[in-house]
């Protein structure tokens, strides 16, 4: 069989637990025999990263700044509880979506994969709802410290990183002409959040008249009662949040929809470079079922999507057509196979009732893609 040749690499980031596992399986069935795939590959599964004091993880931020395009694993954020399962760990590793977003800057979109079979849990909820997370400081980056009567927490943002966040925001929003939505609680924060406020409102001055021309609306309101009017709208807008906000709502969204494995994200940078992942994370749990010699059905689709992402933007930037076309041939594929019935055990519960679903294991479920594919 002929294989897509690809002129320039993508930046490869392993992770960690079953995703790892699914990650090389995507790569064995569905990318390389279709594909003469070509990655520069950074292993940031944990223990590697503690090898190598989590310069791993510098290394491969920057090399998406030298390639451009990069596509991420699920990883591990140690806590307490990681530190006793990993007792080789010298230190409690600072997440490494944070590590790479602070050194690409720049703002995190996630939206919802949605097929007829599943029924967001939302009832008014009909259209996509995409969340814009800034990728920069909050709680991310700060200090903590504790004495004997108190907890403290610093924490700190960069004026020109939330000047980028909402360039970022207005152009998106131009570019899927969508209304775009805004929150804080500059209330509360007056100065912090304060901020973000006046520096979305000086930017969109820049941006009025196009989004009068295309008959869009940006709209900012506090947190609170963002989420009260997003619960009773009907969706298919750009929901623009602060770094924890962000954070929390995209979880919330993508479950509302159907589940985190039905999640796109990407990071986009100011200049112009991209990092595709999945938002969820490593799937521990079905990770110890996995090395007790079981073959769990975990959902692939957003690790897939994420590929697809990162191979697409890599033909458009190439001007690899049949690349670019691989990805969209891919995604229908791995939605025509949910659409049929076959699907992992999370979405099952989910479909309407009358659907009749297959649950199959995650080896099965990417067999069927791969069948769509020849």
């Amino acid at each position: 069989m002929h294989r897509i040749e690809m002129s320039a690499p993508l930046v490869e980031i392993d992770g960690d637990e079953m995703t790892r596992v699914l990650w090389q399986l995507i790569k064995d069935e569905l990318l390389m025999p279709f594909i003469d795939l070509k990655t520069e590959y950074y292993d940031l599964g944990l223990q590697n990263r503690n090898k190598t004091n989590d310069q791993v993880t510098i290394e491969a931020a920057n090399a998406i700044k030298k390639h451009i395009v990069g596509v991420k694993c699920a990883t591990i954020t140690p806590n307490k509880q990681r530190m006793d399962e990993y007792p080789e760990l010298t230190e409690m590793w600072k997440s490494p979506n944070a590590t790479i977003r602070s050194i690409l800057d720049g703002t995190v979109f996630r939206a919802p994969i949605i097929i007829d079979c599943i029924e967001p849990t939302v009832r008014t909820w009909e259209k996509p709802i995409t969340i814009a997370r800034h990728a920069y400081g909050d709680v991310y980056m700060a200090t903590e410290h504790k004495t004997d009567d108190a907890v403290w927490l610093t924490q700190h943002n960069n004026l020109a990183s939330i000047r980028s966040f909402a360039k970022a925001c207005f152009e998106y929003a131009i570019e899927t002409q969508q209304d775009l939505w805004f929150s804080t609680k500059d209330t509360i924060s007056k100065i912090y959040d304060g901020e973000f406020k006046a520096i979305f409102e000086n930017e969109f001055e820049n941006y009025k008249k196009q989004f009068e021309t295309l008959g869009i609306e940006y709209f900012y309101t506090l947190i609170d009662d963002a989420v009260a009017r997003v619960v009773r709208c009907k969706g298919g807008f750009i929901w623009a949040c602060k770094n924890y906000d962000g954070d929390v709502m995209s979880d919330m969204i993508s479950s509302a929809f159907g589940s985190l494995a039905m999640m796109t994200s990407v990071l986009v940078s100011p200049d112009g470079n991209f990092a595709y992942e999945a938002a969820h994370g490593t799937v521990t749990r079905h990770y110890y079922r996995y090395l007790d010699a079981q073959k769990p059905s975990t959902n692939p689709i957003a690790t897939i999507f994420a590929w697809t992402g990162a191979l697409r933007k890599r033909g458009e930037l190439d001007g690899n057509t049949p690349l670019a076309q691989f990805a969209s041939k891919l995604e229908n594929a791995s939605l025509d196979t949910l659409k049929s019935g076959t699907m992992t055990a999370d979405l099952a519960p989910l479909t309407k009732t009358g659907f009749n679903a297959h649950v199959v294991n995650s080896w099965e479920f990417i067999s069927e893609i791969a069948k769509k594919l020849v």
